[in-house]
């Protein structure tokens, strides 16, 4: 079973899913689904676009390099079956997946921090103009709570009818 690439977003695609584009030329263009397709075919570039992963490489959203994505590049190279070597290689294919998620974590950490300390700097900046803030009133004077009795005063609407003031007819129509 061979998982190949989505020429445009590069997420996977499996055996039976998505569609091919072969030019004349014999290249062959695999898509996941018809947005990757169609957006190929408007001849829009995948490093623009922002849900793509080239996107998100190229503006350094996510990591590019570092050295358990060698692990995910095809090798051509028949084989012989092996049980144990077999064994061996998802031990090694969930070993190198849990390196990659801390490191991930990690790279997300120091993404997330530097946004963090943007975003402070921008709020200084902004209190810097606008200057400090004066309260017209102490601190003290403001209350936050009001009282139930105030509450329930403002709860009370007089009760009257619809019918027996006369409202509520539609169209001039007489109720029997």
């Amino acid at each position: 079973m061979r998982v190949e690439k989505c020429y445009f977003c590069s997420t996977n695609v499996y055996p039976g899913h998505g569609s091919a584009f072969v030019r004349n030329d014999a290249k062959v263009f695999r898509f996941c689904s018809s947005k990757c397709n169609k957006n190929f075919k408007m001849k829009r570039n995948p490093r623009k676009v922002r849900w793509t992963k080239a996107f998100r490489k190229a503006h350094g959203k996510e990591m590019t390099i570092d050295s358990t994505f060698e692990f995910e590049k095809r090798r051509n190279v028949p084989v012989r079956y092996d049980r144990e070597l077999i064994k061996t290689t998802l031990k090694a294919i969930q070993r190198v997946g849990e390196i990659r998620q801390r490191r991930e974590h990690a790279f997300w950490k120091n993404r997330m921090a530097s946004a963090r300390a943007k975003k402070l700097e921008h709020r200084k900046k902004k209190l810097l103009k606008t200057g400090p803030v004066k309260l017209l009133q102490p601190m003290s004077a403001l209350s936050v709570v009001e009282s139930p009795e105030k509450i329930r005063e403002k709860i009370k609407v007089p009760v009257k009818s619809a019918l027996v003031a006369g409202e509520g007819r539609s169209m001039g129509m007489e109720i029997d």
